[in-house]
């Protein structure tokens, strides 16, 4: 493809560079260009059919990844795991990591938008990878420079509890099969503040005990019922 403003190639071509894919890379350089377009820029010609594609490659990409590098976990740590690498948050992180705002067309007023950074960061991170997907209809110019960010993050999420939110991935889990929502049932068992055992909570779900927790606050408590009841689900399925 040749741009009409041959500024606009080099700046796509110095992305695929920082991506560390080869130079003669069969990148479709009209979708790379779309997925770094904002709505703002094109009511028409804009990111998101491609983020809505990029979303399934992402989660294909984890997925296979952990899948090679944990074959022992079970699904239910999977999707925790996975939840965790496909978030906003995650997404917007490894894009800022390779600059991608500098490549995105977006109109002013919704680049000083700062409140919607992370979503706008995210979005258009999934895009990208929906273009470079549709360029060979594989994952040969995803995965080389994404399994890196992953294996690191998934270690991270492994060893720090705190990175797991098993409350959303429980509450996301019920609603898309039954379109409702767990109960959180909590008691005080010592009032010594700081106790790691100071509250316990049961997490029920249609009459059903799924999981039991303890923790130094409710939160906790509940955050530890709710990773023994996702991980039984997923056990399971």
């Amino acid at each position: 493809m040749t741009f009409k403003d041959p500024r606009r190639q080099k700046q796509l071509e110095k992305l695929i560079q920082k991506l560390g894919l080869p130079e003669q890379a069969p990148v479709q350089w009209s979708l790379l260009d779309l997925a770094l377009t904002h709505p703002t820029v094109s009511p028409s010609g804009n990111y998101e059919q491609l983020e809505f594609l990029g979303d399934a490659v992402v989660r294909m990409a984890a997925s296979e990844l952990l899948w090679e590098i944990y074959p022992n976990c079970s699904v239910g740590e999977f999707s925790a795991i996975r939840k965790v690498l496909v978030s906003d948050r995650t997404l917007a992180r490894i894009a800022d990591s390779y600059g991608l705002d500098r490549y995105l067309l977006v109109s002013e007023s919704a680049a000083g938008d700062k409140a919607g950074l992370t979503s706008r960061m995210a979005d258009a991170f999934e895009a990208v990878l929906g273009a470079l997907y549709l360029s060979t209809h594989t994952l040969e110019l995803v995965r080389p420079w994404l399994d890196p960010h992953f294996k690191y993050l998934s270690s991270e999420i492994r060893t720090d509890p705190a990175y797991q939110n098993y409350k959303d991935a429980l509450q996301e889990w019920t609603q898309a099969h039954y379109q409702t929502l767990p109960e959180y049932r909590v008691k005080e068992n010592r009032r010594f503040h700081g106790d790691p055992e100071r509250f316990a909570a049961e997490v029920w779900f249609q009459g059903r005990l799924l999981g039991q927790g303890k923790g130094h606050s409710k939160k906790a408590a509940e955050q530890a019922a709710a990773k023994e009841a996702f991980l039984s689900i997923g056990d399971e399925e």
